[in-house]
């Protein structure tokens, strides 16, 4: 039987899981706004009115790193213009300006630095989770914790369970970038395998941790490996139910090596969104990262299956390193506006999708 949006339509309608050949068909149907439709019977079918949203802060303690992906404007050598690391007494100066009340998780990732033994990791997440007990601790990509494994001489989940007793509370979803072998050579020769980060995640969720996905598109990618990309993400939350989101994250090019290319446009970042929302039937969530692709598309994205805009941040540095023009934070007043001005219900959470509720005003 032919596919059309019509007979997606009543499988999506019917609870009926989507083929990549669907998949593939929805990157590339023109009718926009019919699969922001159907997209948008899975978001409420799963999250009703609500639209998520989290106070954080970000910590990138190093940009130095051994890896030379191609698509990175962050990444720097340890001898090159602009390289910096911080020392764990600078890690815990950067939480305590990023902390207020009511934040509720510090988000932490950086470089694989050569020189920094195991211990400085371990010691930030532990100095971290002793100063801040309440504050969640998403910290470290599958590709940092599969480097820290090598250079601790564990295995990645022995690392996984260390870093946990010390305070970690599950993954961030970076470093998956395009699954697809002969892609990744391209944009990422030096980075793990797109079957490693599913390994480590997979690792993570038998330890007892949740983490997110991610997919870097609108980079050199074709619509069958964003399906692709997508397959194999349901297959291992099949596997486990560990992932708590997924998150496509636009293709920044300034400062990289495909600074000829052209940002992604509004279209394909909102059908990144829809289609995502479709195929990642076993996802309880799918968040339009504001800083990726601004807050008005994010806005615009709970229309079409986005439940999450993600979060106040607090100085984000490695998108802005690509050329980001959405800023490095947003208040919370903001996000919430941007959300009721939508005709949602603000939803604010936790790391793990709990309510987190509001801090108690001063007295006065």
């Amino acid at each position: 039987m032919a596919v059309n949006l019509k007979s997606i339509r009543e499988k999506v309608e019917a609870g009926l899981r989507l083929s990549s050949e669907e998949g593939v068909f929805l990157m590339t149907a023109p009718d926009l706004l019919e699969i922001g439709a159907i997209a948008n019977i899975v978001r409420r079918r799963k999250n009703g009115n609500r639209a998520h949203y989290i106070v954080n802060a970000h910590i990138n303690h190093t940009n130095i790193c051994v890896n030379q992906c191609r698509f990175c404007a962050f990444q720097r050598g340890a001898d090159e213009e602009g390289a910096y690391t911080m020392s764990l007494q600078t890690v815990m100066e950067e939480a305590k300006a990023g902390y207020a009340p009511g934040v509720s998780e510090f988000h932490i990732v950086g470089g694989l630095h050569p020189d920094l033994p195991y211990g400085y990791y371990r010691g930030m997440i532990a100095s971290l989770h002793q100063a801040y007990p309440d504050v969640h601790l998403q910290a470290f990509t599958a590709v940092e914790i599969d480097y820290f494994a090598r250079i601790a001489g564990m295995g990645v989940e022995e690392t996984l369970r260390d870093l946990k007793d010390a305070g970690l509370g599950s993954l961030p979803g970076g470093g998956a970038e395009i699954f697809d072998p002969v892609i990744r050579k391209k944009i990422c020769p030096d980075k793990i395998s797109g079957k490693r980060w599913l390994a480590v995640h997979e690792a993570a969720h038998r330890a007892g941790m949740r983490s997110n996905a991610t997919m870097l598109y609108g980079h050199i990618e074709s619509p069958e490996h964003r399906i692709d990309h997508l397959m194999q993400l349901r297959g291992l939350q099949d596997r486990t139910g560990g992932f708590l989101t997924f998150i496509p994250l636009a293709f920044h090019p300034v400062n990289t090596d495909f600074d000829n290319r052209h940002f992604t446009t509004g279209q394909l970042d909102i059908r990144m969104l829809a289609v995502s929302r479709l195929m990642l039937d076993n996802f309880d969530h799918i968040k339009a990262f504001w800083i990726m692709i601004t807050p008005q598309i994010s806005q615009l994205s709970l229309f079409f299956g986005a439940d999450d805009v993600d979060g106040t941040v607090i100085e984000e540095k490695i998108t802005n390193a690509a050329g980001a023009q959405s800023g490095k934070a947003l208040t919370e007043a903001r996000l919430v506006g941007l959300i009721r001005e939508a005709g949602f219900e603000p939803f604010r959470r936790d790391t793990l999708y709990n309510p987190a509720a509001a801090p108690e005003p001063a007295s006065v």
